[in-house]
């Protein structure tokens, strides 16, 4: 395990998968590109959410 995943406490195989991911980015890319993927997250959760609410109001409209 290298040290610096000892020193901030994480495993090696994370410390590694953060590299790949941050290694060459500055501070403020990375931080942006962490924004954008809780944004991701956020909006596939609303599409999930919008799309199960038509899918509701499709069935109550074919109950009438």
């Amino acid at each position: 395990m290298p040290a610096t995943s000892k020193v901030i406490g994480v495993a090696e195989q994370t410390y590694y998968r953060w590299r790949k991911s941050y290694g060459g980015k500055k501070i403020d890319q990375a931080q942006r590109l962490r924004e954008l993927e809780q944004e991701k997250t956020r909006l596939k959760r609303l599409v999930a959410d919008l799309s199960l609410d038509n899918a509701i109001i499709k069935e109550a409209l074919r109950g009438k």
